[in-house]
């Protein structure tokens, strides 16, 4: 697939789960919450980053991997704490900005990861980023999944919600879906990256 296509795939995506039906069922379904956080960063993300980084020159080899892994660390943790969780499921204003800072910090993650791909140093500055967030993505994924009890109750009001899961399972589905989405994608990312830099030490 030519990078053109990936990008413009990946814009289709992000179309898709920021005007399809389930920013509509986030208040219901922490599931479908989870699924329009990995659709965005988990998808439509890296496929447009690898369409516009082969046109970006970003030379720093380590610290910038390191500051933006960081941050995203940052914005991915803090809007899953239960009271900015609560605002992006109950207010317009806080679901938007809390997709538009999971949109800008997960392309400058990708966007650093990629741009130095070609470089030794930076490609490995890059793999380190991508690690980290695939670290931290399947720790949180593991804590939703595995946890024995409601993190964000006040979200179904009665009976079964989205898919007719229990509100539990609902939780546990959307763990599920970071494990599978995002530690999965960040990871291969990373790998994809570190192999470059073997092959090229030796080259």
């Amino acid at each position: 697939m030519s990078a053109r296509l990936m990008g413009l795939v990946g814009m289709a995506v992000l179309l898709f789960a920021w005007a399809g039906p389930l920013p509509h069922l986030v208040q219901q379904s922490f599931a479908a919450h989870m699924w329009l956080h990995m659709l965005v960063v988990g998808v439509a993300v890296p496929l447009i980053a690898a369409w516009v980084a082969p046109r970006l020159a970003i030379t720093s080899a380590l610290t910038l991997p390191i500051v933006v892994s960081l941050l995203d660390f940052v914005v991915v943790w803090g809007w899953h704490a239960p009271v900015l969780h609560h605002a992006s499921r109950t207010e317009t204003w806080a679901l938007v900005l809390e997709q538009a800072s999971f949109f800008g910090i997960s392309l400058l993650v990708w966007l650093v990861a990629l741009a130095g791909r070609d470089s030794g140093n930076a490609a490995l500055g890059g793999a380190m980023a991508l690690f980290f967030t695939s670290m931290h993505m399947t720790l949180l994924g593991a804590l939703l999944g595995l946890s024995p009890r409601l993190l964000y109750a006040g979200h179904h009001h009665g009976g079964e919600g989205w898919l007719g899961l229990s509100p539990l399972a609902d939780q546990q589905m959307g763990g599920v879906v970071m494990l599978a989405i995002g530690g999965v994608v960040y990871l291969v990312g990373g790998l994809v990256l570190m192999a470059r830099v073997l092959r090229r030490a030796t080259a």
